[in-house]
């Protein structure tokens, strides 16, 4: 962009007028909550402030509208190649990404890169920046349903379990509602954190979250339980998937016996901890046979089976059918 290269005012980068365009480049089967989550806030902002600070605008790579994974399109939207290089872009996808990369993007958004605006995705738009070799080095976080499949993709990657994350002139956020939260940062930078409660309110949304803020409820939330130790042990559980833990190990870090767990678990969930357990991992491996191209054989692996043999035998005993079954019917 040379001496004429616009001036970051903020995390973003402003047009030659001061105002801020933002761009989104949507993937078919795009998450469109995600979307108007994040351009609401913009025109709240704009209204609340009496002029047009902020703008947007959907871009495709192809000429024909861009079907949402509700089954509807938004018009207008441009193909990239038919306007000026965005300086604050973000990839909006959510279903199948890997599907919908093709070459033609990839270049286009290295191109970006050395022009020194802000390249970001919502949702699982940052295959597409991975894809492109955009992410290395940078934090990243995604859907967290989305999260498991593109960690055993790009395990060089720093993913996180963010609302959203902001690393150098890359913006990667969650999808859904955590955009509008991404975006009333942004909308905090330019005109304070009483603007964006403004947004807030207009919203009939109690406050921003933080960043760090859960992108899932927690259990205790989740499954209305309050017992700390059965609170701990589904937290131990839930994070040793590839290299589970055994009942005795997880009694042990519980600091209780494992009969004692196994009379809470029979409380709770009217099973064994090894059974509950089991349960998390065969659901693991349905979220990474339905979201990643792994073979069969690699999510038997990530889930902490020894073989494809045995977690297939005990995916059909919770599922009815074989994991390469489930796969050939979700292609």
């Amino acid at each position: 962009m040379g001496s004429d290269s616009p001036i970051a005012l903020s995390t973003l980068v402003a047009d030659d007028d001061g105002a801020f365009t933002l761009s989104f480049l949507l993937l078919p089967e795009y998450a469109m909550v995600s979307l108007l989550s994040a351009i609401e806030p913009l025109r709240i902002a704009n209204r609340l402030l009496e002029k047009e600070v902020f703008r947007w605008q959907c871009l495709s790579d192809g000429d024909e509208l861009v079907t949402a994974s509700n089954g509807m399109a938004l018009q207008p939207s441009y193909h990239f190649q038919q306007v000026s290089a965005p300086r604050n872009l973000f990839v909006n996808a959510s279903f199948n990404p890997e599907r919908h990369i093709n070459e033609s993007t990839i270049q286009w958004l290295r191109t970006l890169r050395h022009q020194g605006g802000i390249i970001g995705a919502l949702d699982t738009g940052c295959y597409l920046l991975a894809k492109a070799r955009l992410l290395d080095h940078r934090k990243v976080t995604l859907h967290w349903e989305a999260l498991p499949s593109f960690q055993e993709r790009y395990p060089q990657l720093e993913v996180t379990h963010e609302l959203f994350e902001i690393d150098g002139n890359y913006m990667t956020c969650a999808g859904g509602t955590a955009a509008s939260d991404m975006v009333l940062y942004l909308i905090a930078e330019y005109g304070g954190s009483d603007l964006a409660k403004l947004v807030c309110d207009q919203l009939i949304k109690n406050g921003m979250r933080n960043r760090s803020d859960n992108q899932k409820m927690d259990w205790m939330k989740r499954m209305n339980i309050h017992h700390p130790k059965v609170l701990k042990a589904l937290t131990l559980m839930s994070e040793n998937i590839e290299t589970p833990l055994t009942t005795k190990e997880i009694s042990i870090l519980l600091c209780i016996s494992i009969r004692q767990l196994e009379r809470l678990f029979m409380q709770y969930f009217k099973c064994t901890p090894a059974a509950y357990y089991l349960g998390l991992r065969v659901e693991h491996g349905k979220q990474l046979l339905s979201d990643s191209s792994l073979s069969v054989t690699d999510i038997a692996l990530a889930t902490g089976f020894s073989s494809t043999a045995h977690f297939s035998r005990r995916y059909k005993e919770r599922y009815g059918m074989t994991a390469s079954e489930y796969r050939a019917l979700n292609k």
